[in-house]
C-alpha cells in the first residue's frame, strides 16, 4: 500500500516541478525574443531613415511679389514646392489678392525683362530659397475663343442688315426702284461664307491652349473688322451700286479666284492644326497630296497668303474702294505678322525654311 502510494504521489510532484520549470524557461525565452526584436528595430531604423524624416528634407521656397512700378512688396508665396508652376503661384497670389485673377497677373524676374510663361517651372527660377518676381496688372482678358468669336460674328451680322436694305440705312423708294445686279448677291454670299468659315475653324480646328488677351485689343478688333466691314456693306449694297468694268468675266474670274483660296486657307489651317494637336514640332509642316497644301514648298505661311488672296479676289470682282483699301491694310498687316513668323521658323526649322519665302514667293 506504501508502494503504491509512494509510486503514485512521485508523478504528481515531478509534473508539479515541470509545470514551474516549464513557465520560468518561457519568461526567460520572451525577455531574450523581446530584446533581439528591439536591438533589429534598432539597427534597422540606423540603417534606413523613415519616410517622415525623409519627407522633412524637401526644400520649399518663398516667392516675394513686388510692384513694377514702386517696387514695394505686394505679397509673400510661401511653401512653393519646386515642382509648382507659375500657374500655381498666380493662384496662390489670386487668394491673397483677390481683386488680381490669374490671367491678368504678369509676372518678370526683372522690371524691363519680359512676362514669364504660366509653364514654367519655379525651380529654374531660383537662384536661392527666395524668389523676388515683379508684378504688372495686365488689365481685364478674354479667352482667345470668345476674342475671335466676336470679331468674326459682328462683320457677318453687320453685312447681313446691310444686305436686306433696311428702311433706317438706305431710301425705300430708291431700294424699289433700281435692280440688284448679281454681283451684289455672289458678293454676299463670299463675304458671309469667309467669315463663317472663321467661326468653325476658331471652334472646332485653332487649338488655344486656354491662353488670354486683354480686352483692349478685343475692342481695337472689333472696331477694325466691324468698322470695315459698314464701309464696304454700304457701298456694295447701295442701290446706286455699279458693276465692275469688266462685267461677268470679271466677276466670274475673281469669285472662282476667292473660292480657291478660301479653300486653301481651310486646308493650311487643319494642316496646321493637326501637327500641333499631335505634338510633332521636330519638323516643319510638309505638303500632302493634297494639292492646297503644296504652296508650303514656296513659303513659310502659306494660310497669310491665302488670306490676302481671298481679299484682293473680293476687290477685283465688287470693283469698290472701301474694299481695296481693306485689301491694302490687310496686306501690310499679313506680311508684317508672316515676317514674324518666317524669323521663329528659321530659328527652328533652318534647313526646311531658309530657302522659303514668308508670305509671297520673291517679294516677301
Amino acid at each position: 500500500m506504501q508502494g503504491r502510494q509512494k509510486t503514485s504521489s512521485t508523478p504528481e510532484h515531478k509534473g508539479d516541478l515541470g509545470a514551474h520549470g516549464g513557465a520560468l524557461s518561457m519568461s526567460h525565452n520572451d525577455t531574450r525574443s523581446f530584446f533581439n526584436f528591439s536591438q533589429l528595430g534598432l539597427s534597422t531604423g540606423n540603417a534606413k531613415p523613415s519616410p517622415v524624416l525623409k519627407h522633412s528634407k524637401i526644400t520649399y521656397f518663398e516667392v516675394e511679389i513686388l510692384d513694377v512700378q514702386s517696387k514695394k512688396q505686394i505679397c509673400i508665396v510661401d511653401k512653393v514646392s519646386p515642382s509648382s508652376t507659375l500657374l500655381d503661384v498666380k493662384h496662390k497670389f489670386h487668394k491673397a489678392c483677390p481683386q488680381w485673377y490669374p490671367s491678368r497677373v504678369g509676372l518678370q524676374l526683372e522690371r524691363n525683362g519680359p512676362y514669364l510663361k504660366d509653364s514654367a517651372n519655379i525651380q529654374s527660377l531660383a537662384v536661392s530659397s527666395i524668389i523676388t518676381l515683379y508684378f504688372t496688372d495686365l488689365g481685364q482678358q478674354v479667352s482667345w475663343t470668345t476674342f475671335f468669336l466676336t470679331e468674326y460674328t459682328g462683320p457677318l451680322v453687320i453685312y447681313l442688315l446691310f444686305y436686306i436694305r433696311l428702311s433706317t440705312i438706305y431710301d425705300q423708294v430708291e431700294s424699289k426702284k433700281n435692280f440688284r445686279h448679281p454681283v451684289v448677291h455672289l458678293a454676299c454670299f463670299c463675304h458671309c461664307l469667309h467669315y463663317i468659315r472663321h467661326l468653325l475653324e476658331t471652334l472646332f480646328v485653332h487649338k488655344f491652349s486656354g491662353g488670354h488677351t486683354p480686352l483692349k485689343n478685343m475692342i481695337k478688333g472689333c472696331a477694325f473688322y466691324w468698322g470695315f466691314t459698314s464701309w464696304i456693306a454700304y457701298y456694295i449694297n447701295h442701290p446706286r451700286y455699279t458693276p465692275p468694268s469688266f462685267g461677268h468675266r470679271q466677276v466670274s474670274f475673281a469669285a472662282l479666284a476667292f473660292l480657291m483660296c478660301e479653300a486653301g486657307n481651310h486646308f493650311i489651317n487643319v494642316t496646321l492644326a493637326h501637327q500641333n494637336h499631335s505634338g510633332s514640332k521636330a519638323c516643319f509642316p510638309s505638303p500632302t497630296y493634297n494639292p492646297f497644301t503644296w504652296l508650303f514648298l514656296l513659303v513659310s505661311c502659306p494660310n497669310y497668303t491665302y488670306e490676302v488672296g481671298s481679299w484682293i479676289s473680293f476687290t477685283v470682282m465688287t470693283q469698290t474702294l472701301p474694299v481695296g483699301i481693306f485689301a491694302l491694310l490687310m496686306v501690310i498687316q499679313m506680311s508684317l505678322w508672316a515676317q514674324k513668323k518666317h524669323k521663329l521658323y528659321l530659328k527652328r526649322f533652318y534647313p526646311e525654311v531658309r530657302r522659303k519665302a514668308a508670305m509671297i514667293p520673291v517679294i516677301f
